[in-house]
């Protein structure tokens, strides 16, 4: 029978990706090589592992079994390979990196090259979600959260914490004004999340001593957006020092509130799942970040 390696990572990377084609992009190789590939694995098993359809792929029953199978192989060369490379002190293997895009554009991004020319045996495969995930689901080995962990399946290690600050555009400023206190925002474009609703909440009290909620005039999912969309004068917003901190330093955004907000800063945790064994890829991944950052404004 003589069952390759390449062909049961085709068959894991077609069901995870869900086509053909974007399996083909994963591995890098061509539609038609790929698709050969899957065959010669039905072949060699005589049965069909995928029905295919005009718009999706649906797993037999075998396949479904078939699929199991290959995971737990791929995993068990992945795991020796790691511990060969780990005797010569070298962490290597694929590292599933999980992170909300502002967190992964402005903080794990600038840190890639450098990492990888310490570690070119570690293959990198980042994911950016607004919302947090499941890491078993998403086979996710570290994932980078930001505010107060809800999760108590997971360990934890604290990479930094980053201060909020509400921030709008000197244009935006000169069209409408500053607002002097608190509850002249409600007279203001405001700029806000869908969710959570926690992260409405703004570091400033009200008249009564309690924290202002805002009630967004445009909301969004990412925080990414609501940055962009504060730097093109559409209004005021309250975001992290992370993702903030050099449009401050040039002056594109304008702290408000500078004298009289709270302080008020949301720690950024590393995470993973306890009944996990650490790998020395994810180890070394997280030491690398955390001693980068440790130096940093946002910190």
């Amino acid at each position: 029978m003589k069952i390759t390696l390449d062909e049961l990572q085709t068959l894991i990377a077609v069901v995870d990706t869900g086509s053909i084609t974007a399996a083909s992009a994963q591995l890098a190789q061509t539609v038609s090589a790929t698709s050969r590939s899957l065959s010669r694995l039905e072949e060699k098993l005589e049965t069909t592992l995928l029905r295919r359809t005009t718009r999706r792929l649906h797993l037999t029953e075998e396949g479904s079994e078939f699929l199991l199978q290959a995971r737990s192989i791929i995993h068990s060369v992945d795991q020796a390979e790691e511990q060969m490379a780990a005797r010569r002190n070298r962490p290597a293997g694929r590292l599933r990196v999980d992170a909300a895009t502002p967190f992964m554009l402005h903080v794990i991004v600038p840190l890639l090259d450098g990492f990888s020319t310490r570690y070119p045996e570690v293959q990198l495969e980042l994911n950016s979600n607004e919302g947090v995930t499941d890491l078993l689901e998403k086979r996710t080995d570290v994932a980078f959260r930001i505010g107060t962990l809800k999760d108590s399946t997971l360990h934890a290690r604290p990479v930094g914490v980053s201060r909020l600050r509400i921030l709008a555009s000197p244009s935006y400023l000169e069209r409408y004004g500053s607002p002097s206190k608190p509850s002249e925002l409600a007279q203001h474009r405001l700029l806000g999340f869908t969710q959570p609703e926690s992260l409405n909440d703004w570091p400033l009290h009200d008249a009564q001593g309690n924290v202002v909620h805002i009630e967004p005039s445009t909301a969004s999912s990412s925080g990414e957006t609501l940055s962009q969309m504060a730097l093109a004068g559409m209004g005021i917003v309250c975001l992290s020092d992370f993702m903030t901190h050099e449009h401050r330093r040039s002056g594109a955004l304008i702290e408000l509130f500078a004298d009289t907000k709270l302080d008020v800063r949301q720690p950024i945790n590393a995470v993973y799942y306890r009944n996990t064994a650490l790998a020395a890829r994810i180890v070394c991944f997280v030491d690398y970040v955390i001693a980068a950052l440790k130096n940093k404004p946002f910190r």
